[in-house]
């Protein structure tokens, strides 16, 4: 039985019980890397993040197993207002699959990580460059009452990273351009101007992520929602 007193073992142990090979297979299909994984998903992780509660000494423990699903409880069992920037970059360290970043990424922002996304942008590790781009994006998104003026000046950020033609990048840093536009009227002209740009560059990847986000920026059903 699951409960807040259960210690890093215990919840390993349960979580092994639930393995499945068949999702496990399902798993690689959308590109997550499976090699230490038990094939849960994860609103049955997150099922078992609200019954052990926040406690973030185990959810260190728990990353250090090296297990997927063991590492995104820990990202749910982490409490933000303790999570530092130098447990931050030891977890970025292990990245290896856009899943567990998207994660992790959340729980950055959620601790106020912002000096860590300059950071891990110039870092040419995809997975770890992928983590700053999702940040921008969670950013944008979730912090309502957050000034514009803070979120507007990850744009050159997103700019200066346009090129990088890898895969979970060039999809996070299109994720981060969309994500401030669709923010608000003040950072919609912003960034459909820059997304206008990038789809005029004389670079495939950064012409891609441009003319991605006009699409969508340009659209009358955001327009609509943002006046």
């Amino acid at each position: 039985m699951i409960t807040p007193a259960s210690g890093a073992a215990d919840l390993i142990a349960h979580l092994e019980t639930l393995r499945s090979e068949e999702n496990v297979a399902g798993m690689a299909r959308f590109g997550i890397v499976t090699t230490r994984a038990l094939g849960i998903s994860n609103p049955d992780i997150r099922a078992i993040a609200r019954r052990a509660k926040k406690n973030h000494a185990r959810a260190v423990e728990l990353w250090q197993s090296d297990i997927r699903e063991a590492r995104l409880l820990a990202l749910c069992t982490a409490e933000p207002k303790r999570l530092t920037a130098e447990e931050a970059r030891n977890w970025a360290n292990d990245f290896s699959s856009w899943e567990i970043v998207d994660c992790a990424a959340d729980l950055f922002v959620e601790a106020r990580l912002d000096e860590l996304i300059s950071e891990f942008a110039d870092d040419e590790r995809e997975f770890v460059r992928r983590t700053a781009f999702a940040m921008i994006a969670g950013a944008a998104v979730h912090r309502k009452n957050e000034p514009d003026a803070i979120i507007l000046a990850w744009l050159p950020l997103i700019k200066s990273h346009s090129g990088d033609s890898r895969n979970f990048v060039r999809k996070a840093v299109n994720w981060a351009l969309r994500s401030i536009g669709k923010r608000n009227l003040a950072c919609h002209a912003p960034a459909l101007v820059l997304a206008k740009a990038l789809a005029e560059s004389a670079d495939k990847t950064a012409r891609w992520i441009g003319k991605d986000a006009v699409k969508e920026l340009a659209g009358e059903k955001l327009l609509a929602r943002l006046k």
